[in-house]
């Protein structure tokens, strides 16, 4: 009779875990390059100094 944990038994937590934190990296760096396409295309008026601001900015914000 299974004890419930049959189909645990071949996965590993650490490469689970790993690959959720890659794939959470892999999303900022989506999202940032987003981000600086948006500014580039939109927002041309924007002085390097101010984009400079936003992107560190979202940066903190994504990283909590």
């Amino acid at each position: 009779m299974a004890d419930g944990n049959f189909n645990r038994s071949p996965l590993s937590t650490n490469s689970y875990q790993s690959g959720v934190r890659a794939g959470k990296a892999a999303m900022r760096a989506i999202a940032l390059q987003a981000l600086e396409a948006t500014l580039n295309n939109h927002c041309s008026t924007l002085s390097a100094e101010q984009r400079a601001t936003i992107i560190n900015t979202f940066k903190e914000e994504i990283n909590k």
